[in-house]
């Protein structure tokens, strides 16, 4: 699999995020921060670990979930295995799950021996579905500060920021839906020239043409229909994602936690804060890598009254559990899934 990948946007992307968070350092105070790291309680950051294995096995069932639909079976061993390298990929990648997907429809297509558009289009379903608990999430965090506080600025600001990225997405998502077959006809027509060219540009490759093209954009959109259409496995599939989203409100609850801090506001604040910080999941950084951890810094020490140098702590000991130990567990699991298809 190692072939499959182009490093040097991974390069610059990890370049651009140890920049971001070397800034961030120097404005919050690298001493204060790794005064704060000294103090953390290592028992309590064990089930920070935990925590965030939960959320893998949750995400990586829900992805077991909509590939059922599919007719495609996979153990659970295989669900977490597969969803932990695809987490892996997002984590390496710009541009966060947007950037790993294709890969992840890759790793799928493989395990499942199925066609890859199908698992695209299992992924996407995944991601599209794992949104909706997101918003979930920070609106009732948002609704317990509405109903307890006054709505400072920031906290204004972040509800504007939720309803209205929850109303693009689904006005996005409902006119792409009901007018897919014009977007099939748009894909078609950029796609197949620049395939073509790359077939004219690089030896003994044979690209497919427009009416393969074409086939494969329906069997995506015919993909996605057959999830949308069982209800059942869709509450099923959205009831893992939820338990995923409150094992990464855990991981940074427990984060903070293991730095000395109590109280359940703060878990309504990670409430608020992690599906906030996905937002940046979308900037050309690998996994959202120092983008994350500025939207935290921005969101935490309002709801919370923390010190800058608290919270920076705390989100790092979070994102060390939900970003470089799923880095780690995924880059094994990537291991096992090679090492199996060679067997």
């Amino acid at each position: 699999m190692a072939g499959d990948w182009d490093v040097r946007p991974m390069v610059a992307g990890f370049v651009g995020a140890i920049v971001v968070l070397a800034v961030l350092l120097w404005f919050v105070g690298f001493e204060a921060v790794v005064a704060q790291l000294s103090m953390a309680d290592p028992t309590v950051f064990a089930f920070v670990l935990l925590a965030a294995l939960v959320w893998l096995l949750a995400w990586g069932l829900a992805l077991r979930s909509v590939l059922r639909i599919l007719g495609i079976e996979f153990s659970v061993r295989d669900a977490f295995l597969v969803y932990s390298a695809a987490t892996f990929a997002n984590n390496v990648t710009p541009f966060g799950q947007a950037g790993g997907e294709p890969f992840s429809a890759l790793l799928i297509s493989r395990r499942a021996d199925s066609e890859y558009e199908t698992g695209l289009a299992a992924i996407a379903s995944v991601d599209a579905i794992n949104f909706v608990p997101s918003v979930g999430f920070a609106l009732i965090a948002l609704g317990y500060y509405a109903a307890t506080v006054t709505l400072t600025d920031r906290l204004a600001d972040a509800a504007v920021v939720v309803v209205v990225l929850t109303a693009l997405l689904a006005v996005a998502a409902t006119l792409g839906w009901r007018n897919r077959y014009r977007v099939e006809e748009v894909v078609v027509a950029v796609v197949s020239p620049l395939v073509c060219r790359v077939g004219r540009v690089i030896p003994r490759v044979n690209p497919p043409g427009p009416a393969d093209i074409r086939r494969r954009i329906e069997g995506f959109f015919s993909t996605i229909e057959r999830v949308a259409s069982d209800r059942f496995s869709l509450l099923a599939t959205l009831s893992y994602s939820a338990l995923g989203w409150l094992m990464l409100v855990v991981c940074l609850w427990l984060s903070l936690y293991a730095l000395g801090f109590r109280g359940p506001e703060l878990f309504v604040a990670a409430m608020l804060a992690v599906p906030l910080g996905t937002v940046a999941s979308i900037t050309p950084l690998p996994g959202g890598l120092g983008g994350i951890e500025t939207v935290l810094l921005m969101v935490l020490p309002t709801v919370t009254g923390l010190e800058a140098a608290s919270v920076s702590a705390g989100i790092l000991l979070h994102r060390l559990a939900t970003y470089w130990f799923p880095v780690f567990v995924g880059g094994g699991a990537m291991a096992a899934l090679g090492a199996s298809e060679q067997e």
